[in-house]
C-alpha cells in the first residue's frame, strides 16, 4: 500500500548550495494521494521535489515523515551518478585502462526486485547493454537506467522529475503502464511542465512560482484544474503572438520617434495639485510599469495620453507624432492605443461569442456590428488558441469566468497590434490563479510582439518579465 502516514511540511524554508532557498512550504502528502509539481521554467519545481528526498538544509519550519526508501529520477541525480563514475575512473591505477562500472552492476547496486529489473530492461531495450560501461551510454539510455534503479529499489515514495523526457515511444508507453500499475501500492510525486502529460493516477497538483508553493489543486476541482492548465499553457507552450489583419492595419509611425513624450506634465484643480513636473518619454519597444497609490493620478495621467482629460490641451504632450492641441482628433490618437481596464470589462456586457469579442477589437466596438472577413476570423481563432480557449470559440462572453473575460479583452486590445497597449490594473478583482494567467499573457505580449506595453498597478513589487522601466507616480504627487 502507499505510505501509511502523511509527509508533512509546515512553514518550511530550505536552503540549497549556491544561496537558493525554497520558502514557506506548507504541504501534506497523504496516503493514496499522488502529486504533480508544475510551474514555469526556473520556478523551483525540481527544488521542491528534491526536498522530499532530503536534499537541502532546513532553515525554518518542520519537515516530518520523509520515508526511508525513496526512488529518485532527475537530471541532477543522473549527473551525480555519472560524476561518481568519473571520479571512480580517475581513482584507478594510472597504468590500467578504466572500463567503468557495467550497467548491470549500476542497477544491482540498489535493486530489490531482480525479476522486475530484468522485465524493465527488456521493455526499455537495455538488455543488450547490460555489460556496457554506464558512462558509455547515451543520455537517453542512462535515463532509462535511472528509472529502473528507482522502480526496483522497493520505494515507499517515487520522485520522478520529468521522467518522460528523452524516451522513445515504446519505452514511454512501458513506463506509463508500469506507473499506472504501481500507483496502487507506491506514492508518486512527479515533476512535469505540462498538464496534458499528466497521468490518470495523479490526484493533486502543486503549482510552484518563484520558489514558493502557491497553489494546491485537487483533480476533483475541475474549475481550478482547468485554470491551472490554462496558466501552464501560457507559461510553458511555445506560443507566438498572432499577426494582425493587413486590411485594417494602422498607419505607419516613425520608428525613431517617441510614442509619448510629456514635458513638465501636471494635473491641477484650483489649489489641489495631483502631480506636477512630470517628464516622461515612452519609446517604441521600451515597456513601462506605472505604479502609485489611490489618488496619485494614474488614471488622470492615462487620460492625458488618450486625450480624455481636458487638461491634455494645456500640457506639453506629443503622442504618435501629434502635438496635443494641434488640430488632431481624439480618434487619430486612440487608433494607436489598445486599452484594457476593469471599467471596460464592466461595460462589455453583450452576450456575443468569444470569437466575436476578439474580432470586435478590429472595430473598437463593444459587441460586433460589422461583417468581418475570413482573415479576421482566422486571427481571432489564433488568439483563442494562445489563450487555450479554441474549443469555446462559440460560447458567450458573459458566460465566462471573470478571469477568462479579462484575458479575452487583452486579446481584443491586441488584434490590431497597437503601438501602445495600456493595461490599467489588469489584475484588479482577480484571484491569484487568474492573476498569474493574466501576467503570463502580458509577458508573452512584451517579449513576442511589436506593441509597447504600459502596465499600470498599485504595487511596484508586482513585476513582469520583459518590463524593465518603472515610473512611480507618487514621486510626483503633491497631495
Amino acid at each position: 500500500m502507499p505510505l501509511p502516514y502523511s509527509i508533512s511540511l509546515k512553514n518550511a524554508t530550505v536552503n540549497f548550495d549556491g544561496g537558493y532557498a525554497f520558502k514557506n512550504i506548507n504541504w501534506s502528502i497523504h496516503p493514496e494521494h499522488h502529486w504533480l509539481i508544475c510551474g514555469s521554467n526556473g520556478s523551483g519545481k525540481s527544488a521542491l521535489a528534491a526536498i522530499l528526498s532530503g536534499t537541502g538544509d532546513i532553515e525554518n519550519g518542520i519537515i516530518k515523515n520523509l520515508p526511508p526508501r525513496t526512488g529518485v529520477v532527475s537530471f541532477e541525480a543522473q549527473a551525480e551518478l555519472i560524476e561518481a563514475e568519473r571520479r571512480k575512473d580517475d581513482a584507478d591505477i594510472m597504468d590500467v585502462i578504466a572500463i567503468g562500472t557495467p550497467v548491470s552492476e549500476i542497477i544491482a547496486d540498489v535493486c530489490k526486485d531482480q525479476p522486475l529489473a530484468d522485465s524493465l530492461c527488456e521493455k526499455f531495450g537495455l538488455t543488450p547493454l547490460l555489460d556496457r560501461a554506464f558512462r558509455k551510454l547515451s543520455t537517453g539510455e542512462s535515463r532509462k537506467v535511472m528509472l529502473i534503479r528507482a522502480l526496483t529499489c522497493d520505494p515507499q515514495l517515487l520522485i520522478l522529475d520529468e521522467p518522460f523526457e528523452g524516451l522513445d515511444v515504446n519505452s514511454l508507453r512501458a513506463l506509463q503502464q508500469h506507473l499506472q500499475t504501481i500507483s496502487a501500492t507506491t506514492t508518486i510525486v512527479m515533476v512535469l511542465n505540462r498538464l496534458d502529460q499528466c497521468p490518470e493516477f495523479i490526484t493533486h497538483v502543486a503549482y510552484v512560482d518563484n520558489g514558493e508553493l502557491t497553489q494546491q489543486v485537487s483533480r476533483t476541482d475541475t474549475e481550478a484544474w482547468q485554470q491551472l492548465n490554462d496558466l501552464l499553457h501560457l507559461q510553458t507552450a511555445d506560443l507566438e503572438v498572432p499577426p494582425t489583419d493587413i486590411d485594417t492595419s494602422l498607419p505607419a509611425l516613425d520608428p525613431a520617434a517617441p510614442l509619448v513624450k510629456i514635458t513638465d506634465g501636471a494635473i491641477k484643480y484650483d489649489d489641489t495639485i495631483i502631480f506636477d513636473q512630470l517628464n516622461w518619454t515612452i519609446n517604441p519597444g521600451r515597456h513601462w510599469q506605472l505604479t502609485g497609490p489611490n489618488g496619485s493620478g494614474k488614471t488622470a495621467l492615462l487620460s492625458l495620453i488618450t486625450g480624455d482629460h481636458p487638461q491634455c490641451y494645456v500640457n506639453n504632450i506629443h503622442v504618435f507624432g501629434f502635438k496635443r492641441g494641434s488640430g488632431e482628433s481624439i480618434w487619430q490618437i486612440k487608433q494607436f492605443i489598445g486599452y484594457v481596464s476593469t471599467a471596460l470589462q464592466w461595460e462589455y456586457t453583450v452576450g456575443t461569442s468569444l470569437r466575436n469579442v476578439i474580432i470586435s477589437g478590429f472595430y473598437d466596438s463593444i459587441g460586433l456590428y460589422s461583417k468581418y472577413t475570413d482573415n479576421q476570423r482566422n486571427i481571432a481563432d489564433l488568439w483563442l488558441e494562445v489563450l487555450g480557449m479554441q474549443s469555446r470559440a462559440d460560447e458567450t462572453f458573459t458566460s465566462q469566468s471573470y478571469g477568462d473575460q479579462r484575458l479575452l479583452l487583452i486579446a481584443r486590445a491586441m488584434v490590431k497590434h497597437p503601438p501602445l497597449l495600456i493595461l490599467d490594473e489588469p489584475c484588479l478583482g482577480l484571484d491569484d490563479m487568474n492573476r498569474q494567467r493574466v501576467l503570463a499573457l502580458i509577458e508573452i505580449i512584451c517579449t513576442r510582439s511589436g506593441s509597447t506595453v504600459l502596465y499600470v498597478n498599485h504595487h511596484a513589487e508586482d513585476k513582469i518579465a520583459g518590463i524593465e522601466h518603472h515610473l512611480a507616480l507618487d514621486d510626483f504627487s503633491r497631495q
